[in-house]
């Protein structure tokens, strides 16, 4: 088959990670593969693609709703589908699964797959939710499959009205777990502890998030503030890029927190920092099912997360980690606060975390689950194609 695969930005984030795992494995079994993405991709990819990937650079399509670079994505994907004549369009993120689902008109015959990887009508202000859906019920027009990271966000679009129940599919993040399970602290976690030369680890609290505001970092820090009298010795490790940096390390500085906080960057050994850490934090306001969430507790680090929906296919409250109210941030910084002083409950959720079954998101099991989506939803379209024939 050749497989066109479109999204909105090549950042190193979870999405494109998962995105690009799935084109690995097509090539490998076979397949042709076209990735579509807008221009400033993150300058790792440019190494670190698939070997035999095709890839189109779109400046057209770029992140902000911008209406006449929007329509001009649209006109310009028309030309290169009708190029390519693709079996198979599989579009990522709102704004190319939009953008790339309105222009496979004019390739009837192509099977259309969107793959959900976050809810961008959770988590935000009614308009734009009304916004967001009116979009995703437009685009649902011309779209035979769904393929969701976790059950609950396939719920979601069910209920919403977004999909119909034999167009949903479920394909779990794939990632290489068995570096989370092995991993080892840093060479430089001293420096990245403060701890002395001589002297123990203090405690650590690790967020891995890119800078953006949906991972509501100042909300967090503002809450933690509040408690940070209480955690003298404790250091949060921010680990991540993004637009939001610069806002981040101006409210570090304003509310006094600059022995706390320390900021590591992209790290490309992800595993190292879980191995380091004594808890992990995620307090987005939406997502898919974190990949951070299943790698943390593959790691055997406990995880403290604002409640979203899928959390629970994972985090098992009070055993490996804790699922915290969504809009509550002094609640997530006070029980922060009770664990990091509870040695034993460390300990226990530590435990809980490292027994946790996460084969569901093995690297492994990604490429083979999405091609039989793909089968599924073509056989799907063959009997409707004969049913109407008939």
């Amino acid at each position: 088959m050749h497989i066109v695969h479109l999204i909105t930005r090549l950042l190193r984030a979870g999405s494109e990670e998962n995105t690009l795992e799935t084109i690995r494995w097509q090539i490998s079994a076979g397949h042709q593969v076209t990735l579509i993405h807008g221009s400033d991709p993150d300058p790792y990819w440019n190494e670190h693609l698939p070997h035999g990937l095709h890839r189109i650079i779109l400046p057209e399509l770029v992140h902000p709703v911008d209406g006449y670079r929007d329509l001009r994505a649209i006109t310009w994907l028309r030309e290169i589908y009708q190029t390519l004549m693709p079996d198979v369009i599989h579009t990522h993120q709102s704004k190319a699964g939009l953008v790339g689902r309105l222009a496979a008109d004019v390739v009837p015959e192509a099977l259309v797959v969107h793959g959900i990887h976050i809810l961008p009508f959770e988590g935000v202000n009614p308009v734009r939710r009304a916004i967001y859906l009116a979009a995703e019920r437009l685009a649902a027009q011309r779209t035979d499959a769904f393929i969701s990271v976790s059950q609950a966000v396939s719920k979601t679009y069910l209920e919403a009205g977004l999909a119909r129940p034999g167009q949903m599919f479920c394909v779990r993040s794939g990632m290489d777990l068995d570096r989370f399970r092995h991993a080892q602290p840093p060479v430089d976690w001293r420096d990245l502890s403060g701890a002395k030369a001589s002297g123990e680890k203090p405690l650590l609290v690790l967020m891995m998030a890119a800078f953006e505001k949906r991972k509501r970092h100042v909300a967090f820090l503002r809450a933690f503030a509040d408690v940070a009298a209480r955690l003298p010795a404790t250091r949060i490790l921010l680990a991540g890029q993004g637009p939001e940096e610069a806002r981040v390390r101006a409210e570090v500085v304003r509310l006094g927190l600059q022995e706390h906080v320390v900021f590591c960057g992209h790290r490309p050994d992800a595993e190292a920092l879980f191995a380091l850490a004594d808890v992990s934090v995620l307090t987005s306001a939406r997502e898919g099912l974190p990949r951070v969430v299943v790698q943390s507790i593959a790691a055997g680090c406990p995880v403290l997360a604002q409640d979203i929906p899928g959390l629970d296919e994972i985090i098992v409250n009070e055993r490996n980690g804790l699922i915290l109210p969504a809009d509550d941030q002094r609640a997530v910084a006070m029980r922060l606060a009770n664990v990091l002083n509870d040695a034993s409950l460390r300990t226990s959720l530590a435990s809980g975390a490292r027994e946790t079954d996460v084969s569901a998101w093995e690297l492994s099991r990604l490429g083979a689950g999405i091609e039989r989506c793909y089968r599924a939803a073509l056989g799907r379209q063959a009997s409707v194609l004969q049913a109407e024939v008939a």
